[in-house]
């Protein structure tokens, strides 16, 4: 996975299909219904967007993604206006995949649909071979108004290092 976006880089435009988190979709007995948040909604922002190949996948759900939801404050501290999670799942797996976490919105769980806009930045990788197909690679961008400020690829997909939690807070 070679990225095609480059620091200091404009993103490109997406929306992703998302089910914001409420009180009423904490118990499970409701699923929410998306609607989609606009990367332009990130205007005059400071955004971590954190990409993962799948939810509740085994790197993903227990070595990488729980401690951006345990120090989603500390990242509020540096100035993060909003930490996102995108994986090319479903908006409804994001969804419970939030709730598991217990992200009550502290975290947005955010579908990037085909991996498309993951494509886009040259950061898609092709599972198919694992019977995933498509998925956005393990990468995470450090985003001011818009502008890549700093991007992370993980050099080893199956392995957390210059993508966790700990490095991007270091990192800002």
């Amino acid at each position: 996975m070679s990225a095609s976006i480059k620091v200091g880089d404009a993103i490109p435009e997406a929306e992703f299909p998302t089910v914001f988190w409420s009180e009423e979709l904490e118990s499970g007995a409701a699923c929410g219904v998306p609607s989609k948040l606009s990367t332009k909604d990130w205007a005059g922002k400071k955004v971590v967007v954190v990409a993962v190949p799948g939810a509740f996948t085994p790197t993903c759900h227990v070595n990488h993604i729980p401690a951006y939801v345990k120090n989603s404050q500390a990242f509020k501290d540096k100035g993060v206006d909003q930490v996102v999670v995108v994986a090319a799942n479903d908006p409804f797996v994001m969804s419970g995949w939030g709730r598991i976490n217990g992200a009550k919105g502290n975290v947005l769980f955010v579908t990037d649909t085909y991996a498309q806009w993951s494509k886009k930045l040259g950061l898609s990788v092709d599972l198919t071979g694992h019977g995933l197909g498509e998925r956005t690679g393990r990468y995470a961008l450090i985003l001011d108004d818009l502008k890549v400020t700093k991007l992370f690829v993980e050099p080893n997909p199956g392995a957390v290092s210059n993508t966790g939690a700990e490095h991007i807070l270091a990192e800002l």
